[in-house]
């Protein structure tokens, strides 16, 4: 599969090439941890891709919900992008700072709303600014665009579909957090939740399907990395992570090896490692 494909993965040079589309709409979507220590929001008023707008995942969520980012209504999804000017007929690309970690969630969030042509920038701005290529830090002036949403129910689940997963094991359930989140030996980011694991899930850190660079592997890599942790690819596969950020990058990389039943558990642990009532699993599996 060749790494351009605008509705998963380009490369930079691709970008490059389509930087002056009028159609084309970069966002910036970074995002971090509490613990990076790094202002996304700064960081891209300092430096950004030509062009490019500012995406919130913060801000671009369920407010009413009390989970971290959850994915928004689609009247507010819709009045956002109308205010930084994506609309019907613009190719999106996502990247972020880290290279890899935050854009996949706002590619699964536009595919949610029923977008297809969106795609993931491959080694994100450091690879972009590694090669020497062009930044500024002027924000793009923006215009009014309309967007019509479809929401794809499909690629989301909830906590009792989750549940419903863990205990009939006809799905697999794959978290992309790092091993000793997974295992229980690490305490978790967010205060309050419980350390271990969704019984019955797997494990295949999102770090594992990529490269030294933070691109992102190539399908024999991608299917070797889902393979190593015993996962079924001929059953669906329900991602999940923290708080359903690089749940989503799990997400893209079984997109990339052409596998379309997959959905993303949006609450994630955040959602499962709070209530006692909901059992965990420590350990490798």
């Amino acid at each position: 599969m060749s790494v351009d494909d605008p509705r998963t993965l380009v490369s930079t040079a691709w970008l490059a090439r389509h930087l002056r589309d009028p159609d084309l709409r970069v966002l910036d979507a970074s995002w971090y941890l509490p613990d990076m220590g790094r202002d996304p929001r700064a960081e891209y008023e300092a430096a950004h891709i030509p062009g490019a707008r500012f995406f919130d995942i913060d801000d671009v969520s369920d407010h009413r919900s009390d989970l971290p980012h959850m994915a928004p209504p689609i009247e507010k999804f819709m009045s956002r992008m109308r205010r930084i000017g994506v609309g019907d007929g613009h190719q999106i690309v996502v990247y972020d700072g880290a290279g890899m970690f935050s854009a996949a969630r706002v590619w699964w969030l536009f595919r949610l709303m029923g977008h297809e042509d969106v795609a993931v920038l491959d080694g994100g701005l450091p690879k972009w600014q590694a090669e020497g290529r062009e930044i500024e830090d002027m924000e793009p002036i923006i215009r009014d665009r309309h967007m019509t949403v479809r929401r794809q129910a499909h690629l989301v689940r909830d906590v009792t579909q989750v549940s419903a997963a863990s205990k009939l094991r006809d799905a697999e359930i794959v978290d992309a957090r790092a091993p000793e989140r997974f295992r229980g030996d690490a305490p978790e980011p967010r205060p309050g939740l419980r350390a271990g694991h969704i019984p019955g899930s797997k494990n295949v850190p999102y770090k594992a399907l990529l490269n030294g660079d933070g691109t992102m592997k190539d399908t024999d890599g991608l299917r070797a990395a889902f393979q190593a942790a015993g996962v079924d690819l001929d059953k669906p596969v329900i991602t999940t992570c923290g708080s359903g950020v690089t749940a989503a990058i799990l997400s893209l990389a079984l997109e990339r090896l052409g596998k379309t039943d997959h959905s993303l558990y949006d609450g994630s642990w955040s959602e499962w490692g709070q209530f006692p009532t909901l059992p965990v699993a420590t350990g490798d599996t």
